[in-house]
């Protein structure tokens, strides 16, 4: 029900873009977060957004605040991920992940998960 795209290779200082979109069923009431896995690594939370409310409704996780921007287009069931002046550190598996309520930096709160799509930064 959600799939996660627009992962890839980008040297450290570049950017990309990473969509989720929702099919089956929708989120309107709900939330949903991006988190990250990284080898050997314990899953992290990213940033997440509530579907409905102002735009400024999200929250970061500090090591990509300033960075990473989650917005929403609840006309076609979509979140996005924009990261800039990427690490790489940020060199993980991302995941997308619904819930039907409010955001939650919990990764265990949430129902519904994407596939992942891997992001690689070089140095």
């Amino acid at each position: 029900q959600l799939q996660a795209c627009g992962g890839g290779l980008v040297q450290a200082g570049g950017s990309l873009r990473l969509s989720c979109a929702a099919s089956g069923r929708t989120f309107s009431s709900g939330s949903m977060g991006w988190f990250r896995q990284a080898p050997g690594k314990e899953r992290e939370f990213v940033a997440a957004v509530n579907w409905s409310g102002s735009g400024s409704n999200s929250a970061y996780a500090d090591s990509v605040k300033g960075r990473f921007t989650i917005s929403r287009d609840n006309t076609k069931n979509t979140a996005f991920l924009q990261m800039n002046s990427l690490k790489p550190e940020d060199t993980a598996v991302y995941y997308c992940a619904a819930r039907l309520a409010g955001h939650s930096t919990n990764w265990e709160r949430y129902n519904y998960w994407g596939q992942g799509t891997l992001v690689t930064v070089s140095s």
